[in-house]
Formats: structure tokens, C-alpha cells, sequence
């Protein structure tokens, strides 16, 4: 891990792994160091804001923990009904040498974790995809993906919270609302979060 100074009162982490960040920020949601005001995740890197005695003891606290066991973080986990009728669901089954319905359990099968949120308003990067699931993006991305389109890129899973541009393969579609502005907590993902998916 390496701190860099990253304007007046932050830093930034840069981790060799997402399991290294994760475990980073997991360990510092748990201490809430006084003197932290935000702790911002992303897939390598982690944004510590805070004042300068608490950007030290932030420090010293990852030099000094034990990241291979970090703490178990949010207990808090949510499930979302899908319908896998997704438009790339035969493409990710062929390309895995699989049948749709082995598509599906393996995705329904598995624990997700919200490893940080990005891209648009309540886009979470669902960390825990099976191996056998992980593929590239579309080589041409589209230009319009319904919200609530449930999808697979790379090392993730993510739900797409409103229309937008898209390159990720669609499996799945799902009606939970992901993000309300008018709402207490606006984003239903936040870091840490455990999710599942259920086929309905």
C-alpha cells in the first residue's frame, strides 16, 4: 500500500488488490477515527478525507491491522428478484461453456458485496462474481440499457439504476428501486453491503 497526499485534507491509498481496499476500508469504517469525515472506495484506491492528526492515525491503523482478516463490516444484506431474460444471457452462457439455467444458479448462488459505487447515481461494483462468469464488456457498448437491467462485466456484477449508455452483458432485469433522491439513504448500494439475487 502507498499513501499519497491528495489535496489539503485527504489522501489517497493506492492498494494492490480490491480485497487489499476493501479490507482497508472496512477496518476503517470500523475504527471511526475521530477526525475522518469520508472514506471513499474505489476498485484500487481509497480516499481517506479527514484532519491531519486523523489521516496519521488512519495510517498508523493499516500499517499495524491485520488486512488478510479484516473486519466482517455491514451486516445489513438485501435480495433482488430477477427475471434472467437478459439480452447477452445466451452470450455469457455460450462463452462460458454453460447452459442458461448453470448461468443462473451460479449467479443466484453467490454472495455479493458492494466494493464501491460509481459510473451513475446508485451504481454499485457487486464484488464476488463466480469465476466462471467473468467476461469482458461488450466490444461495442449500447447506447440505451433499461434501468434495472441486472449485468455481469469483468470481475463484477452490477444492477444499471436508471437508462443509460452501457457496455456491461445484460443477464437479468430486476424492478428494486436503486436509487431515490427524495429517499432517506437516496442509494440502496452502499460499500459493504452484502447482496443476492433470486430468480423469480
Amino acid at each position: 500500500m502507498r499513501w499519497r497526499r491528495y489535496g489539503e485534507h485527504a489522501a489517497l491509498l493506492d492498494c494492490a488488490s480490491l480485497a487489499e481496499m476493501s479490507a482497508a476500508r472496512a477496518t476503517l469504517a470500523e475504527a471511526a477515527l475521530d477526525g475522518v469525515e469520508e472514506i471513499v472506495p474505489g476498485a484500487r484506491t481509497l480516499l481517506v478525507v479527514a484532519s491531519a492528526g486523523a489521516l496519521e492515525a488512519a495510517r498508523s491503523l493499516l500499517a499495524s491491522a491485520d488486512l488478510d482478516h479484516p473486519p466482517a463490516g455491514d451486516a445489513r444484506e438485501v435480495v433482488l428478484d430477477v427475471r434472467y431474460s437478459g439480452e447477452d444471457l445466451s452470450l455469457v452462457a455460450e462463452d462460458a461453456g454453460l447452459s442458461v439455467d448453470e448461468v443462473v444458479a451460479l449467479h443466484t448462488g453467490a454472495v455479493y458485496t458492494v466494493a464501491f459505487t460509481g459510473f451513475a447515481p446508485g451504481f454499485g461494483y457487486l464484488a464476488g462474481l463466480p469465476a466462471q462468469l467473468r467476461q469482458p464488456r461488450l466490444t461495442s457498448p449500447r447506447t440505451r440499457v433499461p434501468a434495472g437491467s441486472v449485468a455481469i462485466a469483468d470481475e463484477y456484477s452490477g444492477v444499471y439504476p436508471r437508462e443509460s449508455p452501457g457496455g456491461w452483458r445484460l443477464i437479468g432485469h430486476t424492478e428494486a428501486t436503486l436509487f431515490d433522491p427524495s429517499a432517506e439513504r437516496p442509494a440502496l448500494f452502499t460499500p459493504g453491503l452484502r447482496v443476492r439475487f433470486r430468480s423469480v
